[in-house]
């Protein structure tokens, strides 16, 4: 299926590969959607450097916090970043060492970091945060107190600025490879939670065990 949709910038545009660029919001979306972690780069004394860190979506913005000491999160404040998601489903095995490849599904957006500063507005979106990587804790653990509040520091980016790139289905062999005796074919990864580690005695929560299998 092709993409209709147009890159908002050349920036944004994929150029290797350009039949596996996405550009609609949707797929974007889905992919910032089934994912957890983020690599955000940024600039600091004039040096690149590259942030993981636990990521969630809200509506046409996507949110990240840390510490208010860190010098990161500090840096990234008012500043041009790049954040990018990243699904590895599967190896793709070819009948030449240069047909390799991988099935992945990517996003990739630049904006800019914008603090939020107001304690509602923060405490909500904190919660947003937890029920979408942790959900129904929110309400049964202790309140997230003001020092908690003003320990940590939340930025967000708008999704204006986008691209997605993915690959799937089996290796493109060389015409002249095509019937070399040699296997080739896709080595599928499955994402799941596998098992809980606790050193707490007390029962498990079942919304805590309704994760264990679940597909990522």
């Amino acid at each position: 299926m092709k993409n209709k949709t147009l890159p908002s910038s050349d920036k944004v545009r994929v150029k290797r590969g350009h039949q596996r660029g996405h550009y609609d919001r949707e797929t974007v979306n889905t992919i910032l959607d089934s994912g957890y972690l983020a690599n955000i780069a940024y600039i600091f004394n004039s040096e690149p450097f590259v942030m993981p860190t636990l990521y969630w979506r809200e509506g046409n913005f996507v949110y990240w916090h840390g510490s208010t000491a860190s010098r990161a999160m500090k840096s990234m404040v008012g500043q041009k970043v790049c954040l990018t998601v990243s699904h590895l489903d599967g190896l793709v095995l070819a009948k030449s060492a240069f047909h390799h490849s991988a099935n992945y599904r990517s996003a990739m957006l630049f904006g800019v970091g914008e603090q939020i500063h107001d304690d509602s507005v923060k405490s909500q979106s904190l919660k947003t945060y937890m029920e979408r990587h942790f959900p129904g804790r929110w309400d049964i653990l202790r309140p997230v107190n003001n020092q908690e509040l003003k320990a940590t520091l939340l930025l967000r980016m708008k999704i204006d600025e986008f691209s997605s790139k993915i690959r799937t289905g089996p290796p493109i062999e060389a015409r002249e490879d095509q019937e070399l005796p040699i296997w080739s074919g896709v080595l599928s990864l499955e994402h799941s939670f596998s098992t809980i580690e606790s050193e707490d005695e007390r029962a498990i929560p079942n919304n805590i065990k309704y994760h264990v299998g679940r597909s990522l």
